[in-house]
């Protein structure tokens, strides 16, 4: 849910000028791959067990 609210702001930040759109393509690609990665430790907790 959290990764959904961040995009929202990146987008909120091109249209402010804040950061320009290459710089937003950047950070939503980190925020893909973080999203995949949170969604594989959820579908198997087991290897990440200590």
């Amino acid at each position: 849910m959290e990764n959904s609210e961040t995009l929202v702001w990146i987008d909120f930040a091109v249209e402010c000028s804040y950061i320009n759109q290459n710089t937003s393509e950047y950070i939503k690609s980190k925020i893909n791959d973080i999203g995949k990665m949170l969604n594989h430790m959820i579908q198997h907790p087991e290897k990440y067990d200590e």
